[in-house]
């Protein structure tokens, strides 16, 4: 067993938040790219309910995870001693975000349950290909941080998510100083 007494607080979130950028970066560019999200976004029942790739807003995206990070960082914190004491800390973190963050959502969103009481949204729409980005970025956060929590010194791992982190951020700073004004 793994102890968590030297696993700080600032540690687990400023972990949680660069790899939580990182895998949304990565799965959101696969996801635009494999599974069409320009043209699925933009026509049909997903162009009335999701806002255009090209929205100033949606490619600034990626920055605003600094926030989501910051809070799912804020609860691996309080339940330190669960997930990174155990061999299979990564199962109940993934486990945790994919039950309460995905499919038992408060909110009516895709793919939940919710949304499946509540939306118009036709079963396919609900729970279509896109489900593969939520739940693998969910996937890639739950090993990142666990994996990085328990290993601090691999450099490898550390480097890696805060430059792709980095590049995230960073390459959405057009969106903000191109982005078309409101006539």
């Amino acid at each position: 067993m793994h102890s968590s007494t030297n696993i700080s607080a600032t540690s687990i979130i400023i972990k949680t938040t660069i790899v939580h950028t990182a895998s949304y970066f990565i799965m959101g560019l696969l996801a635009l790219v494999l599974f069409n999200y320009t043209e699925k976004f933009s026509s049909g029942v997903l162009g009335g309910y999701m806002r255009p790739v090209s929205d100033p807003i949606v490619m600034f995206g990626p920055a605003f995870q600094l926030i989501r990070g910051f809070l799912f960082g804020i609860v691996f914190v309080l339940l330190k001693d669960i997930l990174f004491t155990r061999s299979r800390g990564w199962l109940t973190i993934w486990l945790m975000l994919a039950i309460i963050g995905i499919l038992s959502t408060f909110g009516a969103a895709p793919g939940s349950i919710e949304g499946a009481i509540y939306t118009r949204l036709s079963y396919p729409t609900l729970y279509d290909i896109g489900m593969i980005e939520v739940y693998g970025q969910a996937m890639i956060l739950a090993v990142g941080v666990f994996y990085w929590v328990r290993n601090p010194h691999n450099l490898w791992v550390g480097w890696g998510f805060s430059i792709v982190a980095a590049l995230a951020v960073l390459l959405v700073l057009p969106a903000l100083f191109f982005a078309p004004t409101a006539g």
